[in-house]
Protein backbone atom coordinates (compact mmCIF):
# COMPACT_ATOMS: atom_id res chain seq x y z
CA UNK A 1 0.00 0.00 0.00
CA UNK A 2 1.48 3.50 -1.15
CA UNK A 3 2.62 5.89 1.93
CA UNK A 4 1.10 9.29 0.59
CA UNK A 5 -1.88 10.53 -1.28
CA UNK A 6 -1.97 11.71 -5.00
CA UNK A 7 -2.73 15.06 -3.51
CA UNK A 8 0.50 14.74 -1.25
CA UNK A 9 2.97 14.21 -4.25
CA UNK A 10 0.92 16.40 -7.09
CA UNK A 11 0.88 19.51 -4.27
CA UNK A 12 4.32 19.16 -3.96
CA UNK A 13 5.57 20.27 -7.83
CA UNK A 14 5.75 23.47 -9.67
CA UNK A 15 5.57 23.06 -13.15
CA UNK A 16 8.64 24.40 -14.72
CA UNK A 17 7.99 26.73 -17.60
CA UNK A 18 11.22 28.64 -18.06
CA UNK A 19 13.11 27.01 -20.97
CA UNK A 20 13.95 30.25 -23.19
CA UNK A 21 13.00 28.07 -26.14
CA UNK A 22 9.32 27.24 -25.21
CA UNK A 23 7.13 28.72 -27.88
CA UNK A 24 3.78 29.93 -26.99
CA UNK A 25 2.35 26.98 -28.02
CA UNK A 26 4.32 24.62 -25.80
CA UNK A 27 4.03 27.09 -23.03
CA UNK A 28 -0.06 26.65 -23.44
CA UNK A 29 0.65 23.06 -23.57
CA UNK A 30 2.38 23.11 -20.78
CA UNK A 31 0.16 25.00 -18.36
CA UNK A 32 -2.77 22.47 -19.77
CA UNK A 33 -0.80 19.67 -18.07
CA UNK A 34 -0.24 21.12 -14.59
CA UNK A 35 -3.82 21.51 -14.48
CA UNK A 36 -4.91 18.03 -15.72
CA UNK A 37 -2.41 16.92 -12.80
CA UNK A 38 -3.33 19.15 -10.21
CA UNK A 39 0.18 20.38 -9.43
CA UNK A 40 1.09 22.89 -6.52
CA UNK A 41 2.15 25.95 -9.42
CA UNK A 42 3.34 26.89 -12.80
CA UNK A 43 6.15 28.54 -12.86
CA UNK A 44 6.70 30.61 -16.26
CA UNK A 45 8.89 32.95 -18.14
CA UNK A 46 7.60 36.45 -16.86
CA UNK A 47 6.10 37.54 -20.35
CA UNK A 48 3.81 34.81 -19.76
CA UNK A 49 2.74 35.43 -16.47
CA UNK A 50 -1.25 37.14 -16.99
CA UNK A 51 -1.99 34.60 -19.36
CA UNK A 52 -1.13 32.02 -17.43
CA UNK A 53 -2.56 33.28 -14.43
CA UNK A 54 -6.30 34.04 -16.68
CA UNK A 55 -5.51 30.58 -17.67
CA UNK A 56 -5.51 28.99 -13.70
CA UNK A 57 -8.29 31.13 -12.55
CA UNK A 58 -10.52 29.10 -10.79
CA UNK A 59 -8.61 26.42 -10.31
CA UNK A 60 -6.31 24.86 -7.31
CA UNK A 61 -2.75 25.64 -9.15
CA UNK A 62 -1.35 28.86 -8.31
CA UNK A 63 0.89 31.00 -10.91
CA UNK A 64 4.26 31.69 -10.03
CA UNK A 65 7.25 33.07 -12.17
CA UNK A 66 10.72 33.97 -11.31
CA UNK A 67 12.33 37.64 -10.80
CA UNK A 68 16.29 38.36 -11.10
CA UNK A 69 16.38 34.79 -12.88
CA UNK A 70 18.66 33.20 -13.82
CA UNK A 71 21.74 35.13 -12.67
CA UNK A 72 20.57 36.94 -9.60
CA UNK A 73 22.69 40.17 -10.75
CA UNK A 74 19.75 42.74 -11.87
CA UNK A 75 19.68 45.87 -10.02
CA UNK A 76 17.34 45.57 -6.60
CA UNK A 77 15.60 48.47 -8.62
CA UNK A 78 14.90 46.01 -11.38
CA UNK A 79 14.10 43.43 -9.08
CA UNK A 80 11.60 45.38 -7.43
CA UNK A 81 10.01 46.33 -10.54
CA UNK A 82 10.00 42.66 -11.72
CA UNK A 83 8.08 41.65 -8.95
CA UNK A 84 5.32 44.79 -9.28
CA UNK A 85 4.82 44.03 -12.63
CA UNK A 86 4.52 39.78 -11.85
CA UNK A 87 1.79 40.62 -8.87
CA UNK A 88 0.22 42.84 -11.26
CA UNK A 89 -0.21 40.38 -13.53
CA UNK A 90 -1.11 37.60 -11.24
CA UNK A 91 1.34 36.04 -9.92
CA UNK A 92 1.11 34.51 -6.51
CA UNK A 93 4.53 32.96 -6.13
CA UNK A 94 7.77 34.77 -6.61
CA UNK A 95 11.10 32.52 -7.47
CA UNK A 96 13.53 35.82 -6.97
CA UNK A 97 17.55 34.99 -7.26
CA UNK A 98 19.95 36.50 -4.52
CA UNK A 99 22.53 38.34 -5.97
CA UNK A 100 24.72 35.29 -5.94
CA UNK A 101 27.74 38.00 -6.84
CA UNK A 102 27.04 39.31 -3.57
CA UNK A 103 26.79 36.56 -1.27
CA UNK A 104 30.30 35.50 -2.32
CA UNK A 105 31.25 39.00 -1.67
CA UNK A 106 30.03 38.57 2.17
CA UNK A 107 27.97 41.72 1.91
CA UNK A 108 25.12 40.23 3.53
CA UNK A 109 23.53 43.53 4.20
CA UNK A 110 22.95 44.11 0.79
CA UNK A 111 21.47 40.56 0.61
CA UNK A 112 19.39 41.04 3.53
CA UNK A 113 17.64 44.49 2.17
CA UNK A 114 17.52 42.99 -1.41
CA UNK A 115 15.04 39.78 -0.13
CA UNK A 116 13.20 42.08 2.53
CA UNK A 117 12.68 44.73 -0.45
CA UNK A 118 10.84 41.71 -2.28
CA UNK A 119 9.40 39.68 0.58
CA UNK A 120 7.96 43.17 1.60
CA UNK A 121 6.10 43.71 -1.72
CA UNK A 122 4.75 40.10 -2.04
CA UNK A 123 3.61 40.17 1.59
CA UNK A 124 2.10 43.51 1.20
CA UNK A 125 0.07 41.83 -2.08
CA UNK A 126 -1.04 39.04 0.05
CA UNK A 127 1.52 36.66 -2.22
CA UNK A 128 4.33 34.50 -1.38
CA UNK A 129 8.22 34.68 -2.05
CA UNK A 130 10.82 31.34 -2.59
CA UNK A 131 14.30 32.65 -2.24
CA UNK A 132 16.56 30.68 -4.60
CA UNK A 133 20.52 30.64 -3.35
CA UNK A 134 22.43 28.41 -6.51
CA UNK A 135 23.70 26.13 -3.81
CA UNK A 136 26.73 24.86 -6.20
CA UNK A 137 27.90 28.02 -5.80
CA UNK A 138 28.58 28.01 -2.33
CA UNK A 139 29.73 26.85 0.34
CA UNK A 140 28.04 25.35 3.56
CA UNK A 141 28.65 28.88 5.95
CA UNK A 142 26.73 30.75 3.13
CA UNK A 143 24.28 28.43 2.53
CA UNK A 144 23.39 28.87 6.01
CA UNK A 145 23.87 32.53 6.21
CA UNK A 146 21.30 32.78 3.73
CA UNK A 147 18.53 30.68 5.43
CA UNK A 148 19.34 32.70 8.42
CA UNK A 149 18.52 35.84 6.48
CA UNK A 150 15.09 34.22 4.55
CA UNK A 151 14.35 33.63 8.61
CA UNK A 152 14.95 36.74 10.17
CA UNK A 153 12.97 38.58 6.66
CA UNK A 154 9.80 35.87 6.71
CA UNK A 155 10.68 34.66 3.29
CA UNK A 156 7.99 31.94 2.40
CA UNK A 157 10.59 29.34 1.04
CA UNK A 158 14.30 28.96 0.53
CA UNK A 159 15.00 27.21 -2.95
CA UNK A 160 18.53 25.64 -4.04
CA UNK A 161 18.91 26.45 -7.34
CA UNK A 162 17.68 27.91 -10.74
CA UNK A 163 18.02 24.51 -12.24
CA UNK A 164 20.13 26.76 -14.53
CA UNK A 165 23.54 26.74 -12.71
CA UNK A 166 26.02 24.06 -12.40
CA UNK A 167 24.36 21.58 -9.93
CA UNK A 168 21.00 21.06 -8.74
CA UNK A 169 19.34 19.89 -5.32
CA UNK A 170 21.47 17.50 -3.44
CA UNK A 171 19.51 15.63 -0.17
CA UNK A 172 22.64 17.01 1.99
CA UNK A 173 21.71 20.58 0.77
CA UNK A 174 18.26 19.95 1.75
CA UNK A 175 18.59 18.34 4.97
CA UNK A 176 20.93 21.67 5.45
CA UNK A 177 18.68 24.18 4.86
CA UNK A 178 16.05 22.45 6.37
CA UNK A 179 17.54 22.45 9.54
CA UNK A 180 18.88 26.37 9.59
CA UNK A 181 15.73 27.68 8.37
CA UNK A 182 12.80 28.92 11.00
CA UNK A 183 9.97 26.13 10.89
CA UNK A 184 7.50 29.00 9.17
CA UNK A 185 10.57 28.85 6.21
CA UNK A 186 9.60 25.91 3.68
CA UNK A 187 12.17 24.20 1.52
CA UNK A 188 11.72 23.76 -2.04
CA UNK A 189 14.23 21.52 -4.07
CA UNK A 190 14.94 22.55 -7.93
CA UNK A 191 17.29 20.84 -10.36
CA UNK A 192 17.63 17.07 -10.34
CA UNK A 193 14.28 16.16 -8.79
CA UNK A 194 12.95 13.84 -11.82
CA UNK A 195 11.61 10.43 -10.92
CA UNK A 196 8.43 9.75 -7.72
CA UNK A 197 11.12 8.07 -5.74
CA UNK A 198 13.38 10.92 -5.35
CA UNK A 199 10.33 13.43 -4.52
CA UNK A 200 9.21 11.23 -2.10
CA UNK A 201 13.25 11.17 -0.74
CA UNK A 202 12.56 14.58 -0.44
CA UNK A 203 9.96 15.31 0.95
CA UNK A 204 10.81 12.91 3.97
CA UNK A 205 13.38 15.63 4.44
CA UNK A 206 10.71 17.90 4.70
CA UNK A 207 10.86 19.58 1.39
CA UNK A 208 7.31 21.02 0.38
CA UNK A 209 8.04 21.67 -3.24
CA UNK A 210 10.00 20.49 -6.06
CA UNK A 211 10.69 22.50 -9.46
CA UNK A 212 10.38 20.29 -12.30
CA UNK A 213 9.66 19.47 -15.75
CA UNK A 214 9.26 15.63 -15.93
CA UNK A 215 5.40 16.29 -14.06
CA UNK A 216 3.58 13.95 -16.10
CA UNK A 217 6.21 11.15 -15.81
CA UNK A 218 6.45 11.25 -11.66
CA UNK A 219 2.54 11.89 -11.00
CA UNK A 220 2.26 9.35 -13.62
CA UNK A 221 3.73 6.84 -11.62
CA UNK A 222 2.28 8.23 -8.74
CA UNK A 223 -1.03 7.37 -9.99
CA UNK A 224 -0.21 3.68 -11.57
CA UNK A 225 1.06 3.28 -7.38
CA UNK A 226 -1.93 4.72 -6.25
CA UNK A 227 -4.53 2.12 -8.67
CA UNK A 228 -5.93 5.83 -10.17
CA UNK A 229 -6.81 6.26 -13.84
CA UNK A 230 -4.26 7.97 -16.40
CA UNK A 231 -3.87 11.25 -17.16
CA UNK A 232 -3.87 11.72 -20.75
CA UNK A 233 -2.01 15.16 -21.39
CA UNK A 234 1.55 15.90 -22.79
CA UNK A 235 3.89 18.94 -23.20
CA UNK A 236 7.53 19.21 -24.14
CA UNK A 237 9.85 18.00 -21.59
CA UNK A 238 12.26 20.76 -21.81
CA UNK A 239 11.83 23.00 -19.27
CA UNK A 240 15.05 23.51 -17.96
CA UNK A 241 14.46 21.63 -14.45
Amino acid sequence: MAEFEYQDVAKMIDHSLLNPTLTTDDLEAGIQLALAYDVASVCIMPYYMKNCAERLAGSTVKASTTIGFPHGGHTTVIKRAEAEQAIADGCEELDMVVNISKVLSGDWDYVRNEIAEIVEIAHNAGQKVKVIFENSYLNNEQKIRLCEICTEVNADWVKTSTGYGSGGATQEDLKLMREHSGDQVQVKAAGGVRDLDTLLAVRAIGVTRCGASRTAEILGEARKRLGLPEIEATASDNSGY
